[in-house]
């Protein structure tokens, strides 16, 4: 299920420029110097890479603790329910200001350091821009989220999203080079076809946790940890 991540930041990538692409153009990098230039520019991805390893290894922390209490099949089709009730339910549906305003806080915080960031230039610079950027609120990243819980594992939920998050750099990159280089017609279609992908992302995390004992798509599962079954002799 790894690939299902870097296709997924790919074909999200659009939606990250539409998001995060004013950063990306307002990122102080030496227009005057092309290497120099690349280097920045890998650094403020590298950045954002790191922010979502982060990311991924805690919310696949959360993933394994869930695994020990034997819920691996259930995580596994919960999650994929989520993801496509995220794409078929109105926007905002299950927000409320009680739960949502300490989240408001911390991302304001965020944006403050950003913008502060974005006016130096100092060797440092790009990975704190990338670093912050990658905590930015951003439904695909949730998306990716989910597939690091349903990892079950810190180090490939942090895979996970690494993944994710090399998948949006191609056109991240583009997009700081040549700013808005793609005709509306073609940004339409690949929004269209953002959510039919996670879509069907969320069905094969379905298929997974059913175990049919199909190979690599939804094997059968696994023997179980411990047993709470005790025999007497």
């Amino acid at each position: 299920m790894l690939w299902t991540a870097f296709i997924l930041g790919l074909l999200g990538s659009l939606h990250c420029v539409g998001m995060c692409g004013p950063i990306a153009f307002m990122l102080p990098v030496d227009r005057s110097n092309t290497t120099k230039k690349v280097g920045q520019i890998a650094i403020y991805h590298l950045g954002r890479i790191l922010a979502y390893s982060i990311m991924g290894f805690v919310f696949g922390l959360i993933g394994k603790s869930l695994y020990l209490f034997g819920i691996q099949q259930q995580l596994s089709i919960a999650i994929g329910i989520m993801m496509i009730l995220a794409i078929l339910l109105p926007q905002g549906k299950f927000s409320t200001s009680r739960l949502t305003a300490p989240i408001f806080k911390v991302i304001s915080k965020i944006k403050q350091n950003l913008g502060n960031a974005l006016q130096k230039r100092t060797a440092d610079t790009f990975l704190t821009i990338g670093f912050l950027n990658g905590f930015l609120p951003c439904g695909l990243v949730y998306m990716a989220i989910f597939g690091a819980i349903a990892n079950q594992n810190m180090l490939e939920g942090s895979l996970y999203m690494a993944l994710f998050g090399l998948g949006t750099v191609p056109l991240m990159t583009s997009a700081i080079y040549l700013g808005k280089f793609l005709s509306s017609e073609v940004k339409q279609r690949i929004q269209k076809a953002i959510p039919v992908f996670v879509v069907i992302i969320g069905l094969m995390f379905i298929l997974r946790g059913l175990g049919l004992g199909i190979p690599y798509l939804s094997p059968a599962p696994s023997t179980p940890m411990a047993s709470s079954h005790i025999e007497c002799h």
